[in-house]
């Protein structure tokens, strides 16, 4: 075949291809059979390879990445993904749309649409001049991950658009229910673990470093907005709509536009039941007002636009038998009683453990083994127990005394309705619990440590703490049951590369009491070493905006803690060295300038952050007397009001860039 001939052909087959996948994924219509379609495949890739030249980026063979990742890089969104305020039910509705028809009097019903609401993964694509540039998770709304080569592998997804545009498209990823059930038979099957729903087996599949296995789960994508800084392609959301379906994306067909809130609240009653016919996981309905220009009027709180709600339906309830209490001890002492169920299905899933909180719960619940208890899904996500059924007496689950690990007497410290075991050092689960938190995602994550394999290194005495794992070797974890060479090489490779976390990342996986994310988050961005950290006094740490006493005083003890320190030692001998805030400085032209962001700003308010932090000073997510500066954008909301009546200094972007210059006539 001649290259003038390979080209065309080349030309001819991915526009089929396109087609037909469209055909089969998005509209589930083909029109050729899987043998027909695999024959397509295979000829663009003859072509291909004879003529390398003709392989391009957004060609079908390329949807699939060829190697494994390192890991994910952070994507900073160029604009920002919010959250939705949520409207519980149909009176929160109605104070919804009387809030937005206050800004309006003077108009009659305002339009709206009402869509869906998919219970996926969020993440938005990123196209210049029609071809699919990045795929990004949602993260927190500002940063998300880099996962261009796995959104690249959803054959639902074009990479190149019928149009030579710019647009920023946001959508769902899902899993159908049926490939779901498909997957976990797979699993089990295979002795795998199964997922909990299908949204987890959809963001598991999504978030695997090897693209290839993303592109052998059946993943699908709901677009549900676009954004573009080109006006004219459309005025209201329905019109953006409507743009997407020509560019070639599936949008759910089951949104509608009308006037006013009562159709809305009809529409919702009707697929509060309704949803359960359909393939794919739903936990609600958003209603967005239509008019772009309305919504830009409007704006936006701290955290949601003020356009639009999530109507969540009410969440699915049943009665099972309860079968037994599991005593469970977490990583900080504390002993929480856990539901055995008959198993039952709940809103798709298969529920055989339920949360009891706590024992005073189980007080009130009065239940015990072999009552019939009513459970819910809480936010569709965590099983509870809301009560029993009335005129059954099998009296109330006693209190433990004693730890179910160790055998310690238990506590009760003033105050608080846990129940702890006071033998940090000596209780098994304690201590297995920390090394695992340690090893998770949200402690270093050591890729590969899991519960399994910190078990096993527990039984054969090869740990005693979080800090022994990096004095393991290759030759220790083949020690392990079915762990071979490449598999000990990986692990021990995966616990080397854990050695320089973030400062938030190894506060947070110390497992100090009282000390989560966010709080180590404000701790890390106040010192710059741990030492300093080390040597902080509770009346330093409880100037820090957001740090209350309690918890300063608990930094403080654990720190002052011999067997901690002698931890901390070994961390240190073993190289593991967490590296400082993220921001260096680079003036300290705010130094002792506590600063609060609201509104909506030109550019995302991490680069604002970013700016103050690495100017000396400090951000804050409240407004109080101690608040030097508030920068506010447009609608900024009651952050703004509070700075107003407190005599805060207020600046818009303009005075912040003056004052970031050294210009302290503001």
């Amino acid at each position: 075949m001649e290259f003038i001939e390979a080209k065309q052909r080349a030309a001819e087959l991915k526009e089929l291809i396109n087609i037909n996948s469209r055909a089969y994924y998005t509209l589930d219509a083909p029109v050729i059979t899987d043998f027909e379609y695999d024959e397509l495949f295979r000829e663009l890739k003859r072509i291909e390879e004879q003529f390398p030249e003709l392989k391009t980026d957004d060609s079908p063979t390329q949807k699939v990445g060829d190697n494994i990742s390192q890991g994910f890089k952070e994507y900073t969104h160029k604009y920002r993904l919010y959250s939705l305020d949520n409207s519980n039910n149909y009176d929160d509705l109605d104070k919804w749309y009387e809030r937005i028809k206050k800004e309006y009097p003077n108009e009659g019903d305002i339009e709206l649409v009402t869509e869906l609401k998919i219970d996926g993964l969020s993440c938005a694509l990123s196209y210049e001049n029609g071809d699919l540039k990045v795929g990004a998770t949602r993260g927190n709304g500002i940063i998300g991950e880099n996962i261009t080569e796995n959104i690249k592998s959803i054959k639902s997804i074009p990479q190149k658009l019928s149009r030579n545009i710019n647009l920023e498209v946001r959508g769902e990823v899902y899993m159908p229910v049926s490939s779901f059930e498909k997957l976990n038979e797979e699993n089990i099957e295979k002795g795998i673990k199964e997922f909990a729903n299908p949204r987890n087996a959809a963001a598991g599949s999504l978030r695997q470093l090897d693209a290839n296995i993303t592109a052998h789960r059946d993943l699908h994508f709901f677009a549900y907005t676009a954004i573009s800084e080109d006006k004219s392609l459309f005025k209201t959301h329905a019109e953006a709509l409507n743009l997407l379906k020509e560019l070639g994306f599936d949008v759910n067909p089951n949104y509608f536009i009308s006037k006013g809130i009562n159709p809305v609240k009809e529409k919702c009653k009707y697929w509060e039941t309704e949803r359960f016919s359909l393939d794919y996981a739903t936990d609600g309905m958003v209603i967005k007002i239509n008019d772009l220009a309305k919504q830009n009027e409007l704006g936006y709180t701290s955290r949601a636009p003020k356009w639009a709600t999530a109507f969540k339906f009410p969440p699915e309830e049943i009665w099972t038998k309860l079968e037994g209490i599991e005593l469970s001890v977490g990583k900080t002492g504390i002993v929480t009683p856990v539901a055995l169920l008959k198993p039952v299905q709940l809103a798709g899933t298969i529920v055989k453990r339920a949360s009891l909180h706590n024992f005073d719960e189980i007080k009130r619940l009065q239940i015990n083994t072999g009552n019939e208890v009513l459970i819910k899904k809480a936010a569709e996500i965590i099983p509870k127990v809301i009560r029993k059924r009335e005129n059954e007496d099998f009296g109330v689950y006693e209190e433990p005394k004693y730890c179910p690990s160790c055998h310690s007497e238990l506590i009760k410290p003033e105050g608080e309705v846990a129940l702890y075991c006071p033998n940090t050092l000596g209780c098994p689960a304690q201590i297995e619990g920390r090394i695992e938190f340690w090893a998770s995602k949200d402690g270093v994550d050591i890729d590969g440590v899991g519960e399994s394999v910190i078990t096993k290194l527990m039984e054969k005495n090869l740990i005693n703490d979080f800090a022994d794992l990096y004095k393991l070797t290759i030759d220790d974890f083949m020690q392990l049951d079915l762990v071979k060479e490449k598999s000990a090489d990986n692990l021990y490779n995966a616990v080397q590369n854990s050695k320089k976390p973030t400062m938030t990342k190894f506060l947070t996986a110390l497992s100090i009491k009282l000390i989560g994310k966010e709080t180590a988050d404000l701790i890390a961005n106040e010192y710059s070493t741990l030492e300093e950290i080390q040597n902080a006094k509770s009346e330093d740490l409880v100037k820090i905006d957001g740090i209350g006493e309690k918890a300063a005083n608990s930094i403080v003890d654990f720190f002052n803690n011999e067997y901690n320190k002698k931890i901390l030692e070994k961390l240190k001998l073993y190289g593991v060295n967490p590296k400082g805030s993220a921001f260096e400085k680079i003036s300290n032209i705010f130094e002792g300038k506590t600063f609060v962001i609201t509104g909506t700003l030109s550019k995302p308010r991490n680069i604002f952050e970013e700016r103050i932090k690495k100017l000396g000073g400090k951000v804050s997510s409240s407004v109080s007397k101690k608040t030097s500066y508030v920068l506010a954008g447009d609608n900024p909301g009651s952050k703004f009001d509070k700075a107003h009546s407190l005599g805060v200094i207020i600046l818009n972007e303009k005075d912040f860039d003056i004052l970031s210059e050294g210009n302290n006539a503001l």
